[in-house]
């Protein structure tokens, strides 16, 4: 399941979901745009996790949730909690850190 945050409440769906995967970016970031349909392919693979795109721009109190200082980056948070994460342009590496979460 593929969705664009709205609100910066990424802890919400943090909480509520028991494996979530996270794409940070920025409209300006060239990489984030190569890399939203790859991240949009993954989603629609694993239907029953949440692939949240958070502007971290817009949304500096998400941001925080990951520690993000580079984009585009990749979160994965298991049980509400923060497991890992990717900085690359990639798709290689982001599979690899979305496999560590599901059972791909």
């Amino acid at each position: 399941m593929f969705k664009e945050l709205e609100q910066d409440n990424l802890a919400e769906s943090v909480n509520s979901n028991e494996t979530v995967v996270v794409q940070y970016s920025a409209t300006w970031c060239g990489n984030c745009r190569l890399m939203k349909p790859k991240f949009k392919k993954l989603a629609s693979e694993n239907e029953d996790i949440p692939f949240i795109m958070v502007d971290a721009e817009k949304f500096p109190e998400s941001r925080k949730l990951a520690n993000v200082d580079n984009l585009p980056t990749f979160a994965t948070f298991v049980n509400g909690e923060f497991k890992n994460q990717v900085q690359t342009n990639k798709f290689d590496s982001l599979k690899e850190l979305v496999n560590e979460v599901t059972n791909n």
